[in-house]
């Protein structure tokens, strides 16, 4: 028989033992639960930002398609500035 063997899996059912107990522990849960507040704080950061980031985005398509609506109204005018002339 092989005591090296032995010997490793005793160790390793007591560490897994010791592992369970200290991830069960008051002191484990208050960490669990603090990782969790900062989580969610996180969250909230996170859809704050995107919110500003989508308002912004509305706020530069409506500029660029009063850009676009002026530059057509410009175009027109200058086609018929072009027409008249050509008339005369």
């Amino acid at each position: 028989m092989n005591w090296a063997k032995i010997g490793l899996f005793a160790g390793g059912a007591l560490f897994g033992s010791a592992g369970i107990e200290i991830l069960t522990s008051k002191d484990a849960k208050k960490l669990y639960t603090q990782c969790t507040a900062a989580v969610l704080r996180m969250k909230d950061q996170v859809m704050k930002t995107a919110t500003t980031l989508q308002e912004n985005c509305g706020d530069i398509l409506a500029d660029a398609k009063e850009i676009n609506e002026q530059r057509a109204a410009e175009d027109d005018a200058v086609l018929e500035d072009t027409a008249e002339e050509k008339a005369e």
